[in-house]
């Protein structure tokens, strides 16, 4: 597990206004705030809520 490939993401849009399942998926990538910056391990599940909220992250491979 040592081999992990990471995604580093970064909130950079607001989740004021954003549906329900939006605002859960960003929770469930690890983020609370604005600008806010976290390392996820790169699963189908996380790519899958990165895909759903794409247009309020940024994110890259680590």
């Amino acid at each position: 597990m040592a081999n992990e490939k990471k995604i580093q993401v970064t909130l950079v849009k607001s989740m004021f206004g954003r549906g329900v399942k939006h605002m859960a998926c960003v929770k469930g990538l690890g983020l609370r705030r604005m600008h806010q910056t976290v390392e996820v391990i790169d699963t189908p599940e996380n790519r899958g809520m990165i895909h759903k909220v794409s247009y309020l992250l940024k994110w890259e491979e680590v």
